[in-house]
């Protein structure tokens, strides 16, 4: 049965943020909030806290899951980066966008696409993640929390912890989310694709809807 941790949305307490990284650390799969909706968190180099999410899912290894990260340094160990995609990413982080690029060496084979060889990878902008993300010190793997036989990401802890509570080993409650799914975007191709239009206007990092 999962950990419920009351968390203040813009002040996360760092005693309770040090428990949850604890949990993820054992090999635990947490649900905490980011700036679009509540994500699927776990270690990763844990391959059983990987298995969970896909199942949690429904999902095979062709979905991408996304490496989440403190800003563009960290990413920049995980994916490779050209100079037109960094300044991409620049405007783009953080916030609600998850770009798939190129992996490194440095990426588990098993989190990387079997065919393109790629990872998806995000900064969010939202204390509470940012917060465990700092005492982690390392990238969360997530993906977001889209329960099996549903189609919309899920905002509200307490429909969370009804609906998952026995699934997961900790839910990060900091309130209610009021974003949907990220917008992806594939930085692997020039131009770069819309692969889902979220809650992110691509304006933003200066690309347009073709006509």
């Amino acid at each position: 049965m999962a950990q419920l941790f009351s968390i203040h949305p813009t002040h996360p307490q760092p005693r309770l943020i040090a428990r949850v990284a604890d949990i993820v650390r054992d090999g635990g799969v947490i649900a905490y909030p980011t700036d679009s909706s509540y994500a699927l968190g776990c270690h990763a180099g844990d391959r059983s806290a990987l298995a969970r999410i896909r199942r949690i899912r429904d999902i095979d290894d062709r979905h991408p899951l996304t490496l989440v990260c403190r800003n563009l340094t960290e990413i920049a160990r995980y994916a490779r980066i050209d100079d037109w995609q960094f300044r991409l990413l620049k405007r783009g982080t953080p916030g609600g966008y998850t770009f798939l690029l190129p992996a490194t060496r440095e990426v588990p084979r098993r989190l990387i696409h079997p065919r393109r060889r790629t990872i998806g990878v995000r900064v969010p902008d939202h204390p509470v993640a940012l917060a465990l993300l700092d005492e982690r010190d390392e990238p969360l793997l997530s993906s977001t929390l889209i329960p099996a036989g549903t189609t919309e990401p899920m905002q509200d802890p307490e429909a969370i912890r009804d609906t998952l509570e026995h699934q997961l080993d900790a839910i990060v409650d900091g309130g209610l989310c009021d974003g949907g799914a990220t917008t992806v975007i594939d930085l692997t191709v020039d131009p770069p694709q819309i692969v889902r239009q979220g809650r992110a206007d691509i304006a933003r990092i200066g690309l347009r809807t073709e006509p």
